[in-house]
């Protein structure tokens, strides 16, 4: 059964839920280095890390966990006119996106929400902690693009 060919509304609808919602978990990426580096030695620098980390699991955790969902959907019904699959499950770049989504998952939830939060709380060390976690989902921010753009091994 074709539930969308690759370029039918119902696929780029996904498609678009999928890119969407990835910007908006990777937001904080980019803008909380700036607050952290705009805040040091502020006095409101705990409340500020407080309505950050109180927000980072409900908006950009949500976001990561439902647009890498929505990513996994769209490689699921990513069939050409004739009802073939254009991706597996065994293509190489989509196990490799699966880890690498489990990773960022667990760089989110074990370093920058828990930075976010020390810091909220006034604790300093949970500055490099955000940092470090923010590098590393950088780096595999990065290299999910680079999954999705090139499609090694499909």
């Amino acid at each position: 059964m074709l539930l969308a060919a690759v370029g039918d509304t119902p696929y780029n609808i996904f498609l678009f839920l999928h890119i969407a919602t990835m910007f908006a978990a990777f937001a904080p990426m980019f803008v909380n280095p700036f607050i952290e580096a705009g805040t040091r030695g502020s006095p409101a620098r705990a409340a500020i890390f407080g309505a950050i980390a109180q927000r980072s699991m409900r908006i950009h955790g949500t976001a990561l966990i439902v647009g890498g969902l929505l990513g996994f959907g769209v490689a699921g019904m990513s069939k050409d006119a004739n009802d073939n699959l254009v991706y597996e499950m065994k293509d190489s770049w989509l196990l490799i996106a699966v880890v690498v989504w489990i990773a960022m998952n667990g760089v989110l939830h074990s370093m920058i929400i828990p930075g976010e939060k020390a810091v909220a709380g006034g604790d300093e060390s949970g500055a490099s902690k955000m940092d470090i976690g923010g590098k590393i989902m950088t780096v595999l921010f990065l290299v999910t693009i680079y999954l999705m753009v090139f499609k090694p091994g499909a």
